[in-house]
């Protein structure tokens, strides 16, 4: 009889990041746009599903599974293959229960230098998603805590610091916004899609440096998916060391490159953009 242990296999030898997010079968966004994004980084994308759709909700019609049931015995099979991932990244969530099980997964897997990205979905233009309510928007202060990089637009900064929406802050007032975030826990923050003139603004916050202001022209209408495109560019680029306010420029970039392509070929607003045409772009980070 043989006194040789049995060899464990070791499934951590790749970069990894975990991506908490909905499923959209056509849209391109969330983990349909996480993945190819976060794969073309060379990183081992790994998605935790919270909901299968068909197609998105800014379509007349779709077909929906709730996956809340299913999403702790999911990640109970990631312990026991004893996976570690060196980045965690959640977006769209739609329940209380879902952030309470969320928080548990950050509990067992955000260790050691893995860096957790949260992507506060709740709003835009001032107001809540219709499917979103005041008390669900206070329970995401629960998941801001774990976060080391938040990415809110100017509405969900406001919710998330209890301000009143303005479309008009001074970089003053922006610092001070993102000042209130940080002390919430995460260390570096960009709030998002501010407007001036022709141009949109990512305002960066890092703890202990200055903060910088990162611009691009605008590239057409409101778009799925491009909210998706811009945290896993930021996520993969946090896990392949790239500094945080060149992550914001690249991904602004990436974006404004892909929407300018998507509008030449004519493609649907509902239809996302197609990123898909500059994939290969991503692999040369580091």
């Amino acid at each position: 009889m043989s006194d040789r242990k049995e060899k464990r296999t070791d499934h951590n030898r790749q970069k990894k990041i975990a991506v908490i997010n909905d499923f959209s079968g056509f849209g391109r966004c969330s983990i349909a746009v996480c993945l190819p994004v976060i794969s073309a980084m060379k990183i081992q994308c790994c998605p935790l599903p919270t909901a299968v759709f068909s197609n998105h909700t800014g379509f007349e019609s779709f077909f929906l599974k709730d996956f809340t049931d299913y999403m702790e015995p999911y990640a109970e099979e990631w312990k026991k293959l004893d996976l570690q991932f060196e980045g965690i990244m959640t977006g769209f969530l739609g329940s209380q229960r879902q952030i309470e099980i969320v928080s548990r997964f950050f509990e067992s897997f955000h260790r050691g230098d893995c860096i957790a990205l949260v992507d506060p979905i709740m709003g835009d233009y001032g107001k809540l998603y219709p499917t979103y309510s005041e008390a669900l928007a206070r329970d995401m202060h629960e998941l801001v805590r774990f976060a080391d990089i938040l990415t809110p637009n100017l509405t969900e900064a406001c919710i998330l610091t209890g301000r009143s929406y303005r479309e008009d802050f001074s970089e003053a007032e922006l610092y001070e916004i993102a000042g209130d975030l940080s002390e919430m826990g995460p260390g570096k923050i960009v709030i998002s899609g501010l407007s001036e003139g022709c141009d949109l603004l990512n305002y960066v916050f890092e703890r202990g440096s200055s903060p910088v202001m990162v611009r691009e022209h605008k590239v057409g209408g409101f778009r799925s998916g491009t909210g998706d495109v811009f945290s896993s560019v930021i996520a993969g680029d946090a896990v392949n060391g790239r500094e945080f306010a060149d992550s914001v420029r690249h991904a602004s970039a990436f974006i404004a490159k892909t929407l300018r392509r998507t509008i030449e070929l004519g493609i649907p607003e509902t239809d996302g953009i197609c990123f898909e045409e500059f994939l290969w772009e991503l692999g040369g980070t580091k």
